[in-house]
């Protein structure tokens, strides 16, 4: 929608609503914890896996460039948001047994973690 005028001085108005199926859901907060997971439905009647709270992350090294999945031990910083201190969100550097790692994944989407060890 626009904002502001036009040339003439009058409104813009919205054509309509948003219709049901163009509404976005609701964000779904990766907590630090024991896996859980959730089954979500899809439109076409598929589904998908949710992640709700994970402590456990692939982490691929790209000096042996080898993965591996080791335990998060803490959320360092979320640089998406800075009012955000304990969700995992792409982007957010996680504290591993291997060391610091960037997620680069979207773990609300996909029911998994997947990160690159950063020196």
């Amino acid at each position: 929608m626009r904002t502001g005028r036009k040339i003439s001085g009058g409104k813009y108005h919205k054509q309509r609503k948003k219709k049901l199926y163009e509404m976005p859901g609701m964000p779904v907060n990766i907590k630090l914890g024991e896996i859980k997971k959730k089954k979500q439905r899809t439109r076409g009647g598929e589904f998908r896996i949710v992640l709700l709270s994970t402590n456990k992350a692939n982490i691929f090294n790209p000096k042996t460039k080898k993965p591996q999945v080791v335990n998060i031990k803490s959320i360092t910083d979320v640089p998406s948001n800075r009012y955000v201190k304990d969700v995992l969100v792409k982007g957010a550097i996680i504290d591993t047994e291997l060391g610091k790692a960037r997620i680069t994944n979207r773990p609300g989407q996909e029911g998994n973690v997947q990160a690159v060890l950063i020196e």
